[in-house]
């Protein structure tokens, strides 16, 4: 009953704003700056944009089961993972789940002084750990990892092998 009650005078208060939004179509209101109607001055004001701040550059070593070292420039708050797909690597299988945290392809092996500045690894990291191929006390996933300034000169170890965590 309510609802029928107040719809007429929802259409009333509706159709009051036609004759604004006519108008309001036909001749375009800024509310921003006062608009200059004289045609000697057709100088646009655009704001500029913002520089934004570079972010620094982050050098990463990938030590590969092979013996071979591949070094890689990213910038600072870029995943392992990304980081290796973005330059292009050669890691077979390496970031399967695409860094959704499903799988231990990403796993890494670090040196104990860079492992004691990161992050403590969450249970779900550690979930998938477990099931890591060449598992040690400093194993990360890649995709759980993101450099830092700190971490420039980076090197992490690339296992051997490769155990997906979605196919146990």
């Amino acid at each position: 009953m309510a609802a029928s009650v107040l719809l007429p005078a929802t259409v009333r208060l509706l159709s009051g704003f036609r004759h604004l939004s006519r108008v309001s179509r036909a001749a375009p209101i800024s509310l921003c700056r006062p608009h200059n109607h004289s045609l000697s001055t057709t100088a646009r004001h655009f704001s500029q944009p913002t520089p934004r701040a570079e972010k620094a550059k982050v050098t990463v070593h990938y030590s590969m089961g092979d013996g071979q070292t591949v070094t890689v420039q990213s910038k600072e708050g870029e995943n392992l993972l990304d980081i290796a797909i973005e330059n292009d690597l050669d890691i077979d299988g390496f970031g399967a789940c695409e860094g959704t945290l499903a799988c231990s392809t990403c796993h890494l092996i670090f040196e104990q002084p860079i492992y004691d500045q990161l992050e403590e690894p969450t249970d779900e990291e550690l979930d998938m750990l477990d099931l890591a191929f060449e598992l040690t006390d400093t194993s990360r996933l890649g995709c759980q990892v993101c450099v830092t300034k700190a971490l420039d000169g980076l090197t992490v170890k690339v296992p051997e092998g490769v155990a997906d965590a979605r196919d146990v």
